[in-house]
């Protein structure tokens, strides 16, 4: 288990990242090409990102040099998702290039323990290699990632409108309440249970990052080194189309205008929006969510002249269900 440890500090510190992280994108979306787990949610993005590395070429770079550096591991070095990558690709993969070679050397020592990986690796404390590494990252965004830049953007900035809405409400603790089904937050300390290590961060006033990523699946990641900037990488709530027979099942289990408020809750919704979504009226979309909110499967708060419609655990698990079907 993971956990973070919040001074009133760190509540006053902690932010959420303005604009996408290239580089935790670029993390993210190599484990897509690592496992099926949720690989219906980016079928397109994943079909066009095949055909184009293999059109450019750089279909086997990538699988020579990037997959072996960003497994679907329990660690893999923090040099590579540096925290200026905040201000966009140019000034990240400067950093990479800025980190100093004793602490590569150091985390690709650790990442090595953690997975195997090439002999070749161990050469990144070298300035050509890690140059080298640079322009396949840059080529690998401008092919695989550029091209789905917008879509990546709107999902981010839904995902900015839903936090807001919690932080009006609830302050900070209401955001840290309601990122992702896979954390939970318990005053003083935000805990991500199904970590696949052991691990407490103590932010001492240095207050937490929150990275919301488009390509992150299901469970949030963290750097390794406490003593670097303390950050969160956490999935974007999606509200996708269903991959083939899932919206079926859903429907047949809840009806088609349940299922449709269900989804759409994913991202936090008003009664107005749930309304549109479903194509019906105000009062029959009230009548709807009163009814998944009598079965556990979303909650409700109040905003202002709005009512905020949200997943519960509850109602989390029954989407992560029909999504493994």
């Amino acid at each position: 288990m993971l956990r973070f440890h919040f001074t009133a500090e760190d509540l006053a510190n902690t932010r959420l990242a303005p604009s996408p992280h290239p580089l935790w994108e670029t993390a993210s979306s190599l484990h897509r090409f690592q496992t099926r787990n949720g690989r219906w949610m980016y079928a397109d993005w994943y079909r066009n990102a095949c055909a184009s590395l293999q059109e450019s070429g750089l279909g086997r770079p990538v699988g020579a040099m990037l997959l072996p550096l960003f497994p679907r591991a329990r660690y893999y070095a923090d040099f590579l998702t540096p925290a200026e990558g905040v201000d966009g690709l140019d000034t990240a993969l400067e950093a990479i290039l800025a980190t100093p070679d004793t602490q590569v050397r150091r985390e690709m020592a650790l990442a090595g323990r953690a997975s195997r990986l090439p002999s070749w690796t161990t050469r990144l404390g070298e300035q050509p290699l890690r140059r080298e590494l640079v322009e396949v990252l840059r080529a690998y965004h401008r092919t695989v990632l550029a091209p789905h830049e917008e879509h990546v953007q709107q999902a981010l900035q839904a995902e900015r409108a839903r936090s807001a809405r919690h932080l009006l409400s609830g302050g900070v603790a209401g955001l840290l309440s309601h990122l992702t089904p896979a954390v939970r937050w318990r005053h003083p300390v935000l805990e991500v249970p199904g970590y696949p290590t052991e691990s407490d961060v103590h932010l001492n006033g240095r207050g937490l990052l929150l990275i919301p990523t488009y390509f992150c699946w299901n469970l949030p990641v963290a750097l390794a080194d406490p003593g670097l900037p303390p950050v969160l990488a956490y999935p974007v709530h999606h509200a996708a189309p269903s991959p083939p027979g899932e919206e079926q099942a859903l429907q047949s289990l809840l009806g088609r205008t349940r299922a449709t408020v269900l989804r759409a809750a994913a991202a936090g919704v008003t009664t107005s929006e749930a309304a549109r979504q479903a194509g019906v009226s105000t009062g029959t979309a009230t009548h709807h969510t009163t009814a998944l909110r009598d079965a556990g499967l979303i909650s409700s708060r109040r905003c202002a002249n709005t009512v905020l419609h949200t997943l519960t655990a509850l109602g989390a698990a029954l989407l992560r269900a029909q999504q493994r079907t």
